[in-house]
């Protein structure tokens, strides 16, 4: 059963990332996060959203990106979403150093950042209807 939920919608511009990271990052600190879940919670939905901008609409600004989140009970799932390229091998798209845009001397890492620091990472594409990342964290319980 759903505790709580927020959805946000914004463009897809580069300057809007903060804003998702911090959003997110002030929607579950009802939880009471330790400072080292909330590090983690941004640095995936940061990875998640520049996917979104730079891979599903190649810095096409005036595209939007969506986020869901909801807490169940101590678990948080982070659901970032466009309707970009999509990805047309998602698993080679997870493999560390993999990128589709060497030209912007990408690191290639950014599904390997949010499978670091969240318990779950699925991924849903289809090519030219956009891309769903679906993330969970569990937080620590409160001592």
């Amino acid at each position: 059963m759903i505790d709580n939920k927020m959805k946000i919608e914004f463009l897809s511009k580069s300057e809007n990332e903060a804003f998702a990271r911090v959003a997110v990052a002030s929607f579950v600190a009802q939880l009471d996060p330790t400072m080292d879940e909330i590090t983690d919670i941004k640095t995936a939905v940061s990875e998640a959203v520049t996917n979104s901008i730079i891979h599903g609409y190649e810095n096409k600004p005036e595209n939007t990106v969506a986020i869901l989140c909801c807490i169940e009970g101590r678990t948080v799932t982070v659901v970032v979403e466009d309707s970009g390229v999509g990805i047309s091998n998602i698993e080679e798209a997870r493999e560390p150093l993999y990128t589709s845009r060497p030209d912007l001397e990408r690191s290639g890492m950014g599904f390997t950042m949010m499978e670091t620091f969240m318990d779950e990472v699925e991924v849903f594409s289809e090519k030219n209807k956009g891309t769903k990342v679906v993330m969970k964290k569990i937080f620590k319980a409160i001592s």
